[in-house]
């Protein structure tokens, strides 16, 4: 399974193009230490803690949200290398997933900072 967005996630999207309503979220990120596969609940972080994105305004086609942080990590040892994002803190429906730009091997007591960036394809010249 590659990362991306969610079947539905993306539905919701296109349906737009219908003029049909798409509901706005807050997003979350959770953790993981492969890849989230279709579902987003593979290969789950034993730090279960979502951490809410806070997303500026778009330009140029992205969005950056602020860095959100795990501190004074007790989860024991493990490799974090993928990110989901879901709708809620828990439970919740899948949204998206992606590869971190390098895997972070963490250890109780480090500390694990990440920043998202969301981009909407490639833009007219």
């Amino acid at each position: 399974m590659t990362v991306g967005q969610s079947t539905a996630h993306a539905h919701a999207i296109l349906n737009v193009l219908r003029n049909t309503s798409y509901t706005g979220f807050n997003p979350y990120l959770k953790l993981h230490t492969g890849d989230p596969g279709s579902a987003g609940t593979s290969n789950a972080s034993a730090e279960t803690t979502r951490k809410a994105l806070t997303f500026a305004a778009p330009s140029a086609g992205s969005s950056a949200a602020s860095a959100v942080t795990w501190s004074t990590w007790s989860a024991g040892s493990e490799t974090i290398s993928h990110v989901s994002v879901w709708d809620a803190s828990s439970s919740g429906n899948f949204i998206a997933s992606a590869a971190l730009a390098a895997s972070k091997p963490m250890t109780n007591g480090d500390t694990l900072n990440v920043t998202v960036t969301a981009t909407q394809g490639a833009l007219a010249a």
